[in-house]
């Protein structure tokens, strides 16, 4: 069972998780999806990514479709240690949360 990464390299948001997972060593499968030709609107890639949406990863049962949140599943599969500096960078700056503190009026 290894990772299934479904993308297509004219976008620029798969092109960033392709190159992560290239730079970083992360074994996985390639499986293209031709925007031009609607590929992403298929049947058998809804059944991948009900939103319709690249890049999407599958790795067994699990399936990730935020593009976002994909080169972070796949280093935490090689390489978990590097979700550690988030929280050396919150207490640095003071922050629970990586969010904005709200302005008061």
């Amino acid at each position: 069972m290894g990772l299934e990464l479904y993308l297509d390299l004219l976008s620029q948001p798969c092109r960033a998780v392709y190159i992560f997972a290239k730079k970083n060593g992360i074994p996985f499968e390639l499986c293209s999806v031709d925007l031009r030709k609607d590929q992403h609107l298929s049947d058998v890639f809804a059944q991948v990514n009900p939103r319709q949406k690249v890049p999407a990863l599958k790795g067994g049962d699990f399936i990730l479709t935020e593009s976002l949140w994909v080169p972070a599943a796949k280093s935490l599969k090689a390489d978990p240690s590097w979700l550690r500096g988030t929280s050396a960078w919150r207490r640095q700056w003071g922050r629970s949360s990586s969010r904005r503190p709200m302005r008061s009026s």
